[in-house]
């Protein structure tokens, strides 16, 4: 999701004083029945993709529970939440969602909105700087919609507090004038669903994270999970893959599905130019190689993240900070990114002094860690 808006960028007293005039005009257009009056600055409108790209994507992605592949867990505490849902003919309870980048929490809101019949607005945090950005959103909703907010924890202060007597009490609170004559207007809202999504759970405040009546938690999938979402992919992109062609796609895939369907397609485009008919482990690991994805699903970031740490610190302890500086990365890109899936598997760990480059790294890299690395990890 994307809001045009100014290039100023305010604070949030700035943001909150310069909406009070057109959340007015909100409230008063909504409550004679009216649309309410839109400048073109807040707009709300999906970013411009390819349509094939676009098409490609929704016949990929599931559109039922008993579709989507993994998170078995997760998927039980959901057919439950929906089940009783429907019976007590109200919305699901606000849902948050946490994990690393790529396990399916978009698929997971567009797949609860189809099981409950209803609809599914998305935006992401970043672009809900105002509170007529976030007003616009929610007077929007029909009664029962699922809203789904990305990255959710850089939700500005003035959005998040608006959100507040809506998840509560599906109402807003509009503070209109300014000073001693500034007054409160409530505006009611139908019932609605928000599903929160994050990889970075702790960075949500309490009062926010606290309103959610689900918390729950995406796991990286396993090999077999993922093969089973390759081969489900390959058959709807009309590939011929082995079953041991999609385990070796699925064992690079860093257990994130959304890798896996990216890793699918240069695979693809690999067979096609080579004009190989039935994509087997040899294609498959011949392709990703190609693409510099080691069998262990490492890139050359990864490689060179680990190697840095090995090659000028011995292996660490390393800084965040001097990691991303000495390796040009940003930080957060190799807190959120990399770190995860690098910890997963047993290659990086954490420690109060710093990042560490464990035995199995330099195992795989190709280099003896020291007797005194060996210490440190013990």
């Amino acid at each position: 999701m994307a809001i045009i808006s100014s290039k100023k960028q305010p604070n949030d007293r700035d943001k909150a004083s310069a909406s009070s005039g057109e959340l007015s005009l909100m409230v008063q257009a909504v409550s004679s029945g009216e649309s309410a009056p839109c400048k073109k600055s807040m707009i709300l409108q999906a970013d411009p993709e390819p349509e094939e790209r676009s098409k490609l994507e929704e016949k990929i992605r599931p559109q039922s529970l008993m579709e989507y592949i993994g998170q078995k867990d997760l998927k039980d505490v959901l057919d439950i939440a929906i089940r009783a849902a429907k019976s007590r003919k109200e919305p699901l309870d606000h849902l948050l969602l946490y994990g690393p980048p790529g396990l399916g929490k978009t698929t997971m809101s567009l797949i609860l909105a189809e099981e409950m019949g209803v609809k599914c607005k998305i935006a992401s945090a970043p672009a809900l700087e105002r509170p007529r950005d976030i007003m616009g959103l929610l007077i929007s909703l029909q009664p029962g919609d699922i809203l789904f907010i990305d990255e959710i924890h850089r939700l500005a202060k003035v959005a998040e507090e608006l959100l507040y007597p809506a998840m509560e009490d599906f109402r807003v609170d509009i503070p209109l004038g300014k000073g001693k004559s500034a007054k409160i207007q409530s505006m009611k809202l139908p019932p609605f669903t928000l599903v929160g999504a994050t990889t970075r759970v702790g960075a949500l405040t309490s009062p926010l994270r606290d309103r959610f009546g689900l918390i729950q938690r995406l796991r990286f999938y396993e090999i077999d999970e993922l093969s089973n979402i390759v081969i489900r992919t390959a058959s709807l992109l009309k590939m011929r893959i082995t079953t041991d062609g999609a385990e070796e796609v699925a064992r690079r895939s860093r257990g994130t599905p959304r890798i896996a369907n990216r890793l699918l397609k240069r695979v693809r485009d690999y067979a096609e130019v080579k004009t190989v008919r039935d994509i087997d482990r040899t294609i498959a690991a011949e392709a990703l190689q190609l693409f510099n994805v080691d069998p262990c699903g490492l890139d050359w970031t990864d490689r060179r993240l680990l190697s840095f740490m090995i090659e000028r610190h011995n292996g660490g302890p390393v800084g965040l900070e001097t990691l991303a500086a000495s390796t040009g990365e940003d930080a957060q890109t190799i807190e959120e990114v990399y770190e995860p899936y690098l910890m997963q598997i047993g290659y990086l760990s954490r420690t109060p002094r710093g990042r560490i480059a464990t035995a199995a790294a330099w195992k795989h890299l190709g280099y003896t860690p020291p007797d005194s690395q060996m210490a440190l990890l013990s």
